[in-house]
């Protein structure tokens, strides 16, 4: 059964590079409600019949680009986490490379900011993918340390979920009191108060 964790991991074609760079470019710049197909074609230079013979309408492009987007953001999260490093420190690492993430992320932060509406639903009542992929993404992680032996052994869906969750938080609503004002701040508070929900030994 294909997860939405398989889905996103899988590379495009590379007919799809340059739509997606057109199509993330004018989204960061216009916003995904006023980059027509018409703008997305300019932007990727092809003309706008070629880009409805690969993508049907406008939400296979959207689609496509919050993919990539994702696949980008665990590549990069995945390039800060060193599996031979004590298993707290690649939780540490996990956690302020998360952060990291969503503070370079100008798309989001372009949606959130110019238009929720159209950002909100898929990540609020209608985020249950967005949750799957990441217990899917998190779960991996944890059942690699317990095949390691460095946590516990528990069913790891239930809390990857609940991290997956409390992440989702920290995306929608980035203003908060914790301590992660910077790199050494978070580093300190995933050590004393995130590392100890993965139950490591």
């Amino acid at each position: 059964m294909t997860t939405w964790l398989d889905l996103v991991r899988a590379e495009p074609d590379d007919e799809q590079t340059a739509v997606l760079d057109g199509a993330l470019s004018a989204f960061e710049e216009f916003g995904i409600r006023r980059s027509s197909m018409s703008v997305i074609a300019a932007r990727a230079g092809i003309s706008p019949a070629t880009l409805y013979r690969r993508f049907a309408q406008k939400s296979d492009v959207v689609l496509a680009v919050g993919l990539r987007e994702v696949r980008r953001f665990l590549a990069a999260v995945d390039a800060e986490v060193d599996a031979a490093l004590p298993a707290e420190d690649q939780i540490v690492a996990l956690f302020v490379a998360f952060l990291s993430g969503l503070r370079r992320n100008k798309l989001l932060a372009r949606l959130l900011d110019t238009e929720p509406e159209t950002v909100l639903p898929a990540l609020t009542v209608n985020a249950a993918p967005v949750l799957m992929l990441g217990r899917d993404y998190l779960a991996a992680i944890i059942r690699r340390l317990q095949a390691s032996g460095a946590a516990e052994e528990y069913d790891p869906e239930p809390v990857a979920e609940m991290i997956a969750r409390v992440a989702l938080s920290m995306a929608l609503t980035p203003q908060t009191t914790l301590p992660l004002q910077d790199e050494a701040a978070a580093q300190a508070f995933a050590r004393r108060h995130i590392a100890v929900v993965y139950r490591l030994r």
